[in-house]
């Protein structure tokens, strides 16, 4: 006689309720549900052995009908400039990346919305995978956690800042996205204030205009990296369905909306958008509404031709938005020693193990 294979239920895609209703119905007292749910969210256990103000047999019980589908490391690399990237396990086996970015005034958590990325965007090594799935909530949450950790083990800091620029487009996982972010900014969860948080979009521009109906409290920085359709068009294709002016008027609802300033991401690739030709066209499509501009180094990847721009380039196109009331940033390329570039470790099959020596 075949045995029946039982499917354990993902205890974290229950809300406190619905915890609750399971424990009243097998004789459990109510309000273990929010001890359950503090050690889910607040403490972020991995077991529910750690669930140590639980009766061993409220442990069983737990364990008998559900899963904690918690996120593993599977590679770390540190760099020789204190940045570490993670290829990270999830329970299908399917690997993300996140980032741990650590700066003289902060330390941030780079991490990824998608298994993959449907986008094609030119330069991304992520733009070369297929999308396979979206990541839930817990997914993402356990990322943040795990870079926490990271931050207080190596660097005896605690985590400042979220961005969602990982892998995968964020605002075509909106839903989770949002409850991401709802658990790691909640009182009940990890309790970081939004506006350390931004999510970085490809530019969608329905969803753009989504995030200021719904009046949300992070921040939001749009990938530019060309100011005119036309090569915006050659390097992601995404804007021949969001064009530059449908972007704007989405960056403008948003900004009416929640009153949080825009940030716009500007990569230097050499000879394609480092002129001040490009700058200007730059400088036209940010004066439109409230924005910071950041510069970016390149990361080069094996999949495209694309390089990055020399100093004194980048230098020129620095200096054209002087004295033009803008706020310019250059973020300098990070973690140049190891696979940096979004996609590139967790497109790496088979994984093997490397560490860099800490500066």
């Amino acid at each position: 006689m075949e045995t029946a294979t039982i499917t354990k239920k993902d205890i974290r895609k229950l809300s406190l309720t619905q915890i609750k209703d399971f424990l009243t119905e097998h004789g459990e007292q109510g309000f273990r549900a929010k001890q359950i749910y503090e050690w889910l969210w607040k403490k972020s256990a991995q077991t529910f052995e750690e669930m140590t103000n639980l009766s061993k047999k409220t442990r069983e019980l737990l364990e008998n009908n559900f899963d904690i589908r918690a996120v593993k490391v599977s590679e770390k690399q540190i760099s020789s400039d204190r940045t570490i990237k993670s290829s990270f396990e999830l329970f299908d086996h399917n690997l993300v990346e996140g980032v741990l970015i650590p700066a003289d005034d902060r330390m941030t958590a780079c991490v990824s919305s998608q298994v993959g990325c449907s986008l094609t965007c030119k330069f991304c090594a992520t733009g070369y995978m297929d999308r396979k799935r979206n990541l839930d909530p817990a997914e993402i949450y356990d990322q943040v956690v795990l870079i926490r950790d990271q931050a207080e083990s190596h660097y005896q800091t605690p985590l400042t800042n979220i961005v969602y620029m990982g892998m995968g487009e964020p605002l075509l996982n909106y839903a989770n996205v949002l409850s991401s972010i709802n658990y790691i900014t909640s009182p009940e969860g990890l309790g970081m204030s939004p506006k350390r948080i931004t999510v970085s979009t490809a530019g969608i521009a329905k969803m753009i205009t989504k995030l200021g109906d719904d009046e949300v409290k992070f921040n939001l920085a749009l990938s530019l990296h060309a100011a005119n359709d036309e090569k915006r068009n050659q390097i992601m294709p995404i804007n021949e369905s969001n064009t530059l002016e449908a972007l704007k008027d989405a960056l403008l609802h948003f900004y009416k909306k929640t009153g949080s300033r825009i940030t716009l991401e500007y990569i230097l690739f050499y000879r394609f958008n480092d002129t001040l030709q490009d700058a200007k066209e730059l400088w036209e499509f940010a004066r439109q509404f409230p924005c910071k501009i950041n510069i970016i180094e390149y990361n080069p990847i094996a999949e495209a031709n694309y390089t990055n721009t020399d100093p004194q380039t980048l230098a020129k196109f620095a200096q054209f938005f002087e004295g033009k009331n803008m706020v310019i940033n250059v973020r300098r390329s990070r973690g140049k020693d190891i696979d940096a570039a979004c996609g590139q470790l967790a497109g790496k099959k088979p994984p093997v193990v490397k560490e860099e020596v800490t500066a």
